[in-house]
């Protein structure tokens, strides 16, 4: 059954606003999604979907349609609201009029790695940009990665920037926020699995490492590049080779590039 909110005032109406803002996203343990096509991801994964907020009218679109058709099967709350009502929660510039709310989900390292033979894993070290954060996870979930690990000074993931450029592959692959150098590295540790990590200094070309072994791939800060921590304690350092007047790479080009070496030599 769905509800009619007419008023900005509305408690509701607040709390999903209140997601813009990371603070209240963690609080919570809530974030929002926009747009038909992450909607759709939501309903479809195994995800719990809070509720669903779309414009009136929105219904007529036949993919708007289908996906609210799916959510209210699953019980979902849903609640329709007015064009002006929507922009009070919405970050879209030209929102499609569709959002859902979602609850967080949090994952066990010791969970992930059971039964799986040779994890490949992704470490971003700090790394700032919501939208490379994304798109990192986007080609972890791709290449079939284990799970990603965030370290501290990372960018939210459940940013509207970082959910958008993940276009709804978050919801597929494990994520671990949060965690200290330290503790990234006292994990990896116990669970035998060898740490490389990307830099100029003193590295092999990726393509001479051997990815066919339990490994963490560690990607770092746009600026500074992997944290000094954990180039100390990486068992092999990798480059991409720049032949063209090319200072770097975009830390989300290096990352496709060298995951996809692992699924090569994985095949």
């Amino acid at each position: 059954m769905k509800e009619i909110i007419t008023s900005s005032q509305n408690r509701f109406i607040k709390m999903a606003a209140s997601l813009k803002e990371k603070k209240f996203r963690d609080e919570l343990g809530l974030f929002s999604i926009e747009g038909v096509r992450l909607v759709e991801e939501a309903a479809q994964a195994n995800w719990s979907v809070d509720a669903c907020v779309y414009i009136t009218g929105a219904e007529e679109d036949q993919r708007v349609q289908e996906v609210l058709l799916l959510l209210q099967s699953r019980n979902c709350r849903m609640i329709e609201v007015s064009a002006a009502i929507y922009g009070k929660i919405t970050e879209v510039k030209q929102p499609q009029g569709i959002m859902a709310i979602m609850k967080k989900r949090e994952y066990r390292l010791v969970d992930c790695l059971a039964n799986v033979e040779k994890p490949l894993l992704v470490v971003l070290d700090e790394v700032q940009d919501p939208g490379n954060v994304g798109t990192i996870i986007r080609t972890a979930a791709a290449a079939g990665c284990t799970g990603v690990i965030l370290t501290k000074g990372c960018s939210d993931v459940f940013a509207a920037k970082a959910v958008r450029a993940s276009m709804g592959s978050l919801f597929y692959v494990p994520i671990f926020e949060g965690l200290s150098q330290d503790e990234v590295i006292n994990s990896l540790d116990k669970y035998d699995i060898r740490i490389l990590a990307t830099s100029l200094e003193d590295s092999t070309i990726y393509f001479r490492t051997d990815f066919n072994q339990s490994v963490a791939v560690v990607f770092g800060n746009e600026g500074n590049g992997v944290s000094r921590k954990l180039l100390e304690v990486a068992i092999e350092r990798l480059h991409i080779p720049l032949l063209g007047y090319v200072e770097s790479l975009n830390v989300a080009a290096s990352a496709a590039v060298i995951l996809y070496e692992a699924v090569r030599q994985r095949q």
